[in-house]
C-alpha cells in the first residue's frame, strides 16, 4: 500500500446525486462501500465532508444575515452529512466515530486529538464534522488542519472532476489535466484546488494532495494501492511538463480550474 493514514475531503454538494437538495442514498451508501473496502486492507481513514447540500457559511450573507451566524448554520450542516455517513459506513459493520469540532454530546464526540489518533490506530473510520468550530473558515481548512494533526500521508480531495485542470473541463472541451503539479504552479496559475488558507497549511507542511474523481467506483481503492489517479499537489512535482497527453498536450492556460467544494 502507498499510504497508511490518510484524510478524505469529501464536498457536501456531491451527496446530492442528481438531486437539486440534500443527500442522495445511492451515492451516499457508494462513497461507504469504497470507504469500506479501503478500510479493510488497513489503511487508517479519517474523513472531512462539506455541507454545501445543506447550507453554506457565505449564503449567510446574501439572505441579509449575521456571517459567523451563517458559518455555524453551515457546521451543522456538515454534522448532519457526517451523521449520514456515520450511519451508512456502520451498516456495513465498519466501526466509526464521529468528531466535532462544535461541542454536540448527544450525537458525537468532541475533537480530542489523542482521541482521534487513539480511533484511528484502533482501525476505526474517523470522521471531522463541524469544521475547525470556528467561524470564517472552510471545510477545506479542516481537512488540512486536521490532516496535519493525526499526520496523515496525504491529503485525497474527492470531486466530480478526475484531477486539476487549466481551466474548468466541464465548461471548456479543449482543458488539460495535470498528472503533477507543485505547491507554487498552482499558485502561479491561479488554479483553484482549494481555498488559499487550506492551501497554504499543505504547503507549508509539505502534505501532499490529491484530487481525483471519487464518483467513479474503484478510484479511493486504486490511490491506496499505488496508481497514479487524479493529480498530485506536492512541493516537487513535474507537471508543467507532464501535461496529460490523452488530452492533446494543450498550452496550459491560467483561468481558474473546475469548482473544488
Amino acid at each position: 500500500m502507498k499510504y497508511t493514514r490518510i484524510l478524505l475531503k469529501l464536498s457536501g454538494e456531491a451527496l446530492m446525486g442528481q438531486q437539486q437538495y440534500g443527500i442522495d442514498a445511492v451515492r451516499l451508501m457508494q462513497y461507504a462501500e469504497e470507504i469500506k473496502a479501503v478500510a479493510a486492507t488497513g489503511t487508517q481513514i479519517a474523513v472531512v465532508i462539506g455541507g454545501g447540500n445543506i447550507f453554506r457559511g457565505v449564503q449567510a450573507e446574501a439572505f441579509g444575515l449575521d456571517r459567523v451566524q451563517g458559518d455555524y448554520m453551515g457546521m451543522l450542516a456538515t454534522v448532519i452529512n457526517s451523521m449520514a455517513l456515520q450511519s451508512a459506513l456502520e451498516k456495513l459493520g465498519v466501526q466509526t466515530r464521529l468528531l466535532s469540532g462544535v461541542t454536540i454530546q448527544r450525537v458525537c464526540e468532541p475533537y480530542i486529538r489523542r482521541r482521534a489518533l487513539r480511533h484511528l490506530e484502533k482501525g476505526r473510520v474517523v470522521i471531522f464534522g463541524a469544521g475547525i468550530g470556528s467561524p470564517y473558515f472552510t471545510t477545506d481548512s479542516a481537512a488540512s488542519l486536521r490532516a496535519i494533526e493525526i499526520e496523515a500521508d496525504v491529503v485525497l480531495k474527492g470531486t466530480r472532476v478526475d484531477g486539476i485542470y487549466t481551466a474548468d473541463p466541464e465548461k471548456d472541451p479543449s482543458a488539460v489535466r495535470y498528472p503533477q503539479i507543485t505547491f507554487d504552479e498552482v499558485m502561479e496559475k491561479n488554479l483553484n484546488v482549494m481555498d488559499m488558507t487550506a492551501f497554504t497549511l499543505c504547503k507549508e507542511n509539505n502534505l501532499p494532495i490529491i484530487v481525483f474523481d471519487m464518483n467513479k467506483t474503484g478510484n479511493l481503492q486504486r490511490l491506496i494501492d499505488g496508481e497514479t489517479v487524479g493529480t498530485l499537489v506536492t512541493m516537487n512535482g513535474t507537471a508543467s511538463h507532464s501535461l496529460d497527453p490523452k488530452h492533446g498536450g494543450l498550452t496550459p492556460a491560467v483561468t481558474p480550474a473546475p469548482e473544488q467544494a
